[in-house]
């Protein structure tokens, strides 16, 4: 994902948040809090674009955040998933790009 820096975006204060938990995309680290979605989390931390391809396709950007464009779609546990319609939890471990061995499928 292409990194916009930290826009402020998350409210102040502690009011209607979860618990602060860590997801990791790709190889970075990002704090979140659980009751939002990944996608969610990826734009408060900044992350604006999906670039699984390394630049070969136009990268992918957050569209509808409902779960019909499939614009957000991530990998976790080698299985391809809606950013907008996943929930974080701590651990939790996405990648832009397909586990190695179901990139040919």
């Amino acid at each position: 994902m292409k990194d916009m820096g930290d826009a402020g975006l998350r409210i102040g204060g502690d009011a209607g948040r979860g618990t602060r938990v860590r997801v990791r995309f790709d190889e970075r680290i990002v704090d979140a809090y659980e009751g939002e979605s990944l996608s969610a989390a990826l734009w408060a931390a900044g992350l604006r674009a999906i670039d699984a391809t390394g630049g070969d396709v136009p990268a992918r950007v957050l569209f509808c955040a409902m779960g019909v464009c499939q614009q957000c779609a991530v990998w976790i546990d080698g299985r391809r998933v809606e950013a907008c319609r996943t929930p974080v939890r701590d651990g939790l471990v996405a990648t832009s790009a397909p586990p190695r061995d179901d990139a040919g499928r």
